[in-house]
């Protein structure tokens, strides 16, 4: 069975951090592209940033800007995503997703950039 788990989400004061993890399963990891999007209310979901199945190669959205950064431990069947300066624009909901043989998606994170 596969299985995406989202998880590290919260909330943060402007400016703050957090580290989102995604753990997988049921699926060969280490062959898969791994992305993580967001969604904010009333919004389309958009991509984050991605990541090559070996971690060699990585791509980020422009609103980005060097705050975030997404790495993965594939011996742990897992990906980040570390975001910096956070600003309340980036609250959200944030999925990962795998794509490969097969594409998934993780059920979420909630993250909330308030003071």
């Amino acid at each position: 069975q596969v299985q995406l788990v989202e998880s590290g989400g919260g909330l943060v004061q402007p400016g703050g951090s957090l580290r989102l993890s995604c753990a997988a399963s049921g699926f060969t990891f280490s062959s898969y592209r791994m992305t993580w999007y967001r969604q904010a209310p009333g919004k389309e979901r958009e991509l984050v940033a991605g990541i090559s199945s070996g971690g060699g190669s990585t791509n980020y959205a422009s609103f980005v800007k060097g705050r975030f950064t997404i790495s993965r431990a594939n011996a742990k069947n897992t990906v980040y995503l570390q975001l910096n300066s956070l600003k309340p624009e980036d609250t959200a909901v944030y999925y990962c997703h795998a794509q490969g043989w097969g594409r998934y998606w993780g059920q979420g994170t909630q993250v909330t950039v308030s003071s």
